[in-house]
């Protein structure tokens, strides 16, 4: 019987796991233990959609936290200069593709592209998500506000996340855990002992503790899995090779201009740098490999990026390393967040691999005790959805045609082919998980078909209906569809016109 759980490790991972944990299982002792002298990374300030699912999952409204972690709403990602230098921008917005009243098959846009090639790949998005009428206005829509209006496929609950402060975050969630009960410790490991079960006693300057099972949330350093287990790491250098990121927190010019409802991202000559709006400042750091850049070139192009003439801002140097241990579940030990794995932050995804791992976790903790077999399980699941997720990543840049760096000439030359690696997935998933272009339609549950469509490469084309069909005569082709998606587009529009602007529902509703 699991009965007493202790969380090594502060910052988001391991205030998300400890509440998660104390939450649900209110009947169990969970201690948070947290070191005063090692420092959180920080940077984690952008979610997905489906950090939702887990504030649902353990009872947090976003007007619980946001106001104290300066948060505000995120619809899209943004990406500039990733296709070619100088292109067009795209949006890989939340939510599902609406495609009502289509004439020519399952996405009308790929024939008007055809009938109109000089059609911007930026309209894909807005052809397809009625979420798009809200972030090219800049508004927001939600539950409380406007609620005669019925945006198709729009869900607030579901296709809206968040930007905020992860060091304010873990700070308001940690004194939330010891609200409901939660043990809050604070103490730096000086020695850690094993036996045949794994982690037996963990000791801190202050004494030591005990506990049935140990969630690892050391980060980088990954304390109990790797430093004391011994937990092999699988590098995914091969197809995310950025390792280094310079990050700043920049004050507002023009705060009502500047608060988007997306992240920005932008692609430089050695990587790319994001934007993240919080309500009291802007993130944004340069993501970048080392290999092709050092890191004081790095900081000049940041700060050129910026326009940074010098004041005060304070530039921090993060190291990372892309990949995942080879198991996250061994012996009494678990890992999550960053000491499990990381994927570099394009696609935000630091967060969404530990309210996925956590809730694969708490389902096994339902039970009296966990076999192997499940705990295999865990692994196999936890990889593959990690797999998944960094291969989707990688697609960001091997659709990539720059070469106009020697990092994006690697881009263009890298084989993406790689082969599974043992341990993560079983006999049942021995296939390379890697994005295959083939059929006629990417599925719509992926953000795949916004990327592709953004890097100019679609399912279909004039060449391939032609070869498809044995002539050179595309009459068939409807030019309705070219009207049709002009008037969905127009109506979302119209719809949200009256909505709020983001800046003003946050002042007059969250921050008032």
């Amino acid at each position: 019987m699991i009965s007493k759980i202790v969380v090594v490790g502060g910052g988001s991972a391991g205030t998300m796991s400890a509440y998660t944990l104390k939450k649900l299982f209110p009947e169990k002792q969970i201690v948070l233990l947290e070191s005063d002298n090692i420092p959180t990374i920080g940077v984690g300030e952008s979610t997905l959609g489906q950090f939702n699912q887990w504030l649902a999952l353990v009872d947090i409204e976003d007007k619980d936290f946001m106001k104290e972690c300066n948060a505000s709403y995120k619809m899209s990602v943004k990406f500039n200069n990733f296709y070619q230098l100088n292109d067009t921008p795209f949006h890989y917005p939340f939510g599902v593709p609406n495609t009502d009243g289509n004439v020519a098959g399952l996405n009308d846009w790929y024939i008007k592209k055809i009938l109109e090639p000089q059609t911007k790949v930026s309209d894909y998005a807005d052809c397809n998500y009625p979420i798009m009428a809200l972030i090219n206005q800049n508004k927001i829509l939600t539950d409380e506000a406007n609620k005669d209006i019925k945006l198709p496929n729009y869900s607030f609950k579901k296709d809206v996340a968040y930007h905020f402060d992860a060091v304010q975050f873990a700070n308001w969630l940690r004194k939330k855990f010891i609200e409901i009960g939660g043990d809050h410790k604070i103490g730096t490991i000086t020695k850690v002992t094993t036996n045949e079960e794994g982690i037996d006693q963990l000791y801190t300057e202050k004494g030591r503790l005990t506990g049935d099972l140990f969630i690892d949330c050391t980060g980088f350093n990954s304390l109990l899995l790797n430093k004391t287990l011994k937990e092999p790491f699988v590098s995914y250098e091969d197809i995310l090779p950025n390792n280094s990121a310079w990050a700043v927190q920049i004050p507002y010019i023009d705060k009502e201009k500047e608060l988007l409802p997306y992240t920005d991202c932008t692609a430089l000559s050695s990587g790319w740098v994001w934007k993240v709006s919080l309500w009291n400042r802007i993130g944004t750091g340069y993501v970048y490999s080392d290999k092709y850049i050092s890191d004081q070139d790095a900081l000049k192009e940041f700060k050129k990026h910026l326009d940074y003439n010098g004041g005060d801002l304070k530039f921090r140097n993060i190291k990372t390393n892309t990949g995942i241990h080879q198991r996250l579940f061994v012996k009494n030990v678990v890992a999550i967040g960053l000491s499990a794995g990381f994927i570099e932050p394009l696609e935000s995804n630091g967060l969404i691999s530990v309210h996925e791992f956590l809730i694969r976790l708490v389902r096994l903790l339902r039970r009296p005790s966990i076999p192997q077999y499940l705990k295999n399980h865990y692994n196999m699941t936890c990889g593959r959805f990690f797999r998944v997720f960094a291969e989707f990543v990688a697609s960001h840049f091997a659709l990539s045609c720059r070469n106009d760096s020697p990092y994006w000439k690697a881009v263009q030359n890298r084989n993406y082919e790689v082969e599974p690696i043992k341990g993560l997935v079983n006999s049942m998933f021995q296939e390379n998980n890697f994005w295959v272009f083939d059929g006629n339609h990417y599925p719509n549950n992926t953000g795949m078909h916004c990327i592709a469509a953004g890097m100019n490469f679609n399912p279909t084309d004039e060449y391939a209906i032609r070869y498809a069909t044995a002539t050179n005569d595309l009459s068939n082709l409807n030019p309705n569809v070219i009207n049709n998606l002009y008037f969905k587009k127009e109506k979302w529009n119209h719809l949200v016109k009256d909505c709020p602007s983001l800046f003003n529902y946050l002042k007059n509703n969250i921050y008032s």
